[in-house]
């Protein structure tokens, strides 16, 4: 990027990285930006506009930017979720210097271009006002767009529609469901499932269904597991994730075989699945694929 020097593209990455220290959990990538603009002083340039679009550079300058972090491994990106990981942390600490911080973001991204099978083009400079260079970012901000408006939507659902929802789900995926709570206390148990009509294949599935966006702990966790009878295998569904320790007690549970589903994971399994979920399931969350112009690759742009 011809206006922008290294040193400034590094101070960029090192706000992003710092700002997601601050979040663990992860923040959305529109809060990210934001308090990325509160903390820069940023230039007339970064607060002009593309001539293409007439929208701001600063947000689509910082992206790009981010490129080398996520290949470098420094931070995830998932629907529209970043989130830094301890490599980005131990960069953010080990470089201070917002130059080096980025030389070592590029090095790193260079190492794993050259591990990729197919050996990547030469990362060429792009004007800010190409198609390619804003066809990567636009692509990616659509992505996040429409997740969130998945999202919104499934946190709207009453929560009989949601439980509906994953029992659709199940059915797409090959199982039978054998039973589906009414509404009314249901006693943590929300859906039963079994591989075969009549039940008689093992195992069997518990399925415990949350709408609620507050993380599950393991005590919540623990109370499910409790229902789990040996053979049984439970599936907690929940929009709100678990917390670290739920997580753990999940992953090292000997006597109880659980799995985890968070609103992301439930999201990939619909689209997975979606062609073999029953039509009066899929009117529950009906999606529609979308085909973008191929022109833009994840490389970043050298000074």
């Amino acid at each position: 990027m011809a206006n922008l020097t290294k040193q400034r593209r590094g101070e960029m990455l090192r706000t992003v990285i710092g700002i997601l220290a601050e979040n663990p959990a992860g923040l959305q990538a529109k809060d990210v930006l934001a308090a990325a603009e509160q903390r820069m002083d940023l230039t007339e340039y970064e607060l002009g506009t593309f001539e293409t679009t007439g929208k701001t550079r600063f947000p689509k300058l910082v992206r790009f930017q981010t490129v080398n972090a996520v290949k470098a491994g420094w931070m995830v990106k998932d629907k529209g979720i970043w989130t830094a990981t301890d490599t980005g942390l131990k960069a953010l600490s080990d470089f201070p210097d917002a130059l080096a911080f980025m030389e070592q973001a590029e090095a790193e991204y260079s190492a794993w271009a050259k591990a990729q099978p197919a050996k990547p083009k030469d990362p060429k400079s792009e004007p800010e006002s190409s198609p390619k260079a804003e066809g990567s970012m636009t692509v990616e901000e659509a992505e996040e767009t429409a997740f969130a408006e998945v999202a919104a939507h499934l946190g709207a659902m009453s929560p009989y529609d949601f439980q509906d929802l994953v029992a659709g789900l199940l059915r797409g995926m090959g199982y039978h469901v054998n039973w589906v709570s009414p509404p009314g206390k249901d006693r943590g148990l929300d859906i039963v499932a079994f591989r075969d009509p009549l039940g008689t294949t093992d195992p069997r599935i518990k399925v415990q269904v949350k709408r609620e966006q507050s993380k599950t702990d393991v005590k919540g966790l623990r109370a499910f597991m409790s229902l789990l009878n040996p053979g049984d295998v439970g599936v907690f569904v929940t929009l709100g994730g678990f917390t670290p320790d739920a997580e753990s007690e999940a992953r090292n549970s000997e006597m109880r075989r659980i799995t985890l589903i968070d609103q992301s994971q439930l999201f990939d399994l619909w689209v997975e699945h979606y062609d073999r979920i029953p039509e009066d399931d899929r009117g529950l969350l009906p999606l529609r694929q979308v085909h973008y112009l191929a022109i833009a690759d994840d490389e970043p742009d050298e000074d």
